[in-house]
Parts: C-alpha cells; sequence; structure tokens
C-alpha cells in the first residue's frame, strides 16, 4: 500500500480564505484510492525533517504573519524545506506562501523579507486589493478561484504562469498571467480553497508527491461530478 504524507506549513498562521481545505482535498483523493495518509502540521519553531513529508501546503496570511514566518524560514526551515523539494517533494503554496517561495516580498513601509527562490519570482505591495472570482486558462487547463491580495508578482524567466486570466486580475493586474510553476512547486493567488474546485490540479500535484518514494505512478479516475459541477458554478459567477 502506498502511503502519504502531507505537511501544512504554518498551520497556525497562514490559514487564510480556508487553505487548510487544500490539505483535506489532497488527503481525501487519496483516500479514496486506498493510499494511507498522515498530515502533520509544522508551526513555527518546529523541526521539519527533509525526509518526512511528500507534499507541502502553505497558505496565505497577513503582513504580521509573513513577518514571523519569513523570520522561522531564514533560521533554517527554508533550507529544509528547499532540501526537500531537491529529494523530490511538491510544494502547492497559495498567496503569502507563495509570496514566500519567491526571491522577495516589499511590503509597505518595511524591509524585503527574503524568500527562499524556489519560484523566479518577487512580490511588491501594491495601493489597491484585487478581490473576486478569477478563472484562468493554460497549460494545467482550466483553473478557478477566489483572489483577496494587494501584493503585484512579477515572474522571472525560470517560471512559467499556470496560465492567463479570463476573470480577475491574477499575478498583478498588468500581464494577465497567475500563479506560477516550476518543477513540483506550484504558487498561485486562489483562495477557496482552489483544490476542490480544480481536481485535475489536485490529482497531478498528488501524483507528483506520491512519485517521490513510488517511482512513475497511474491514479485511478475518480467520479469527479460534483467538483466538476462546482468549477462550472464558479466559473459562471460574475
Amino acid at each position: 500500500m502506498m502511503k502519504l504524507t502531507i505537511g501544512f506549513l504554518y498551520g497556525r498562521l497562514m490559514n487564510i480564505y480556508g487553505d487548510r481545505g487544500n490539505v483535506v482535498t489532497l488527503a481525501q483523493r487519496a483516500r479514496w484510492r486506498g493510499i494511507e495518509v498522515e498530515t502533520v502540521t509544522i508551526n513555527a519553531g518546529d523541526d521539519l525533517d527533509p525526509e518526512r513529508c511528500d507534499v507541502y501546503v502553505f497558505g496565505g496570511g497577513q503582513d504580521r504573519e509573513q513577518f514571523v514566518v519569513a523570520d522561522d524560514l531564514a533560521a533554517g526551515t527554508g533550507e529544509r524545506l528547499k532540501a526537500a523539494v531537491e529529494g523530490g517533494a511538491a510544494v502547492l503554496s497559495v498567496c503569502g506562501g507563495y509570496q514566500l517561495l519567491g526571491h522577495y516580498y516589499r511590503p509597505h513601509g518595511h524591509e524585503e523579507l527574503r524568500g527562499l527562490g524556489l519560484i523566479d519570482a518577487h512580490t511588491v505591495a501594491g495601493d489597491t486589493r484585487f478581490i473576486g472570482n478569477v478563472a484562468l486558462g493554460g497549460p494545467l487547463g482550466n483553473l478557478i478561484g477566489f483572489e483577496n491580495h494587494s501584493g503585484r508578482t512579477y515572474l522571472g524567466s525560470g517560471a512559467l504562469a499556470l496560465g492567463t486570466v479570463t476573470k480577475g486580475s491574477g499575478n498583478n493586474g498588468e500581464d494577465g498571467t497567475e500563479g506560477a510553476f516550476t518543477g513540483k512547486v506550484y504558487g498561485t493567488y486562489m483562495h477557496g480553497p482552489v483544490l476542490p474546485k480544480n481536481p485535475a490540479l489536485a490529482d497531478r500535484i498528488l501524483q507528483e508527491a506520491l512519485e517521490r518514494r513510488n517511482g512513475p505512478v497511474s491514479l485511478p479516475p475518480l467520479d469527479d461530478t460534483l467538483e466538476v459541477r462546482a468549477h462550472e458554478s464558479a466559473r459562471a459567477r460574475p
């Protein structure tokens, strides 16, 4: 029997707008396929074992939470997370977590928060918030979610966007991109949470996580009637 271990990074601090639901979704879609699942929450000050988890979920938070998290990453957790990624672990990061996986985030009235550089991107604080439903299409298919952020993220040449927005503002409200991915590391501004309404993305991340210890994995299909209906309903909203 295959086993999946999910790490919820900074679950007490970075869990805004339902981001914990991404952990629940990955776990449930694995269990429906007979895969044993363990979930662990890794908080500031905890030791991150690079060998333990197959996938990490890194949610969003306000600037004050990001200050705490950035300090903890700089104190050693960030290097251990990078070692986990180099060892084959997958990462889904949302909003604040996405920003801290880039090179830096520059908030208003504060020095830059250094990121991990796992995604070739940087973020600066904007003067207005982007709030509302967001839809996009791109190399990972059609995706849907909800954005609420003032950060403007700009991608470098080493990152691919999750897609081009057809609704909403995306990374920065300027270039039409939303999110980014590099290898098994994904970043997005889509809350909601994002995975329940985007089952194909959930399964992509799940498959890549399982391949860390099992080699090539083929996931049997699930009945995604309700998930597809939720996706289509969200896409139809203004």
